[in-house]
């Protein structure tokens, strides 16, 4: 699944960590699935979208 959570913390001026650390999940975890070596769970990925105020559509996308 491809993302563009990279360009969303990017435009806040988070990290890594500040990002985990809003999520309640280790910065290993964003950067898994920023390199998209790692799907997040529904839930964390509602989780996400909450946080930036945007649709789960808006910020992951299957790979075609």
């Amino acid at each position: 699944m491809k993302n563009n959570l990279h360009v969303l913390r990017a435009e806040r001026r988070w990290t890594q960590s500040d990002l985990a650390e809003r999520l309640d999940v280790s910065r290993q975890t964003i950067n898994a699935i920023e390199t998209d070596k790692y799907d997040p769970s529904l839930s964390l990925a509602f989780k996400i979208a909450r946080l930036f105020e945007r649709t789960i559509e808006d910020i992951f996308s299957p790979l075609l």
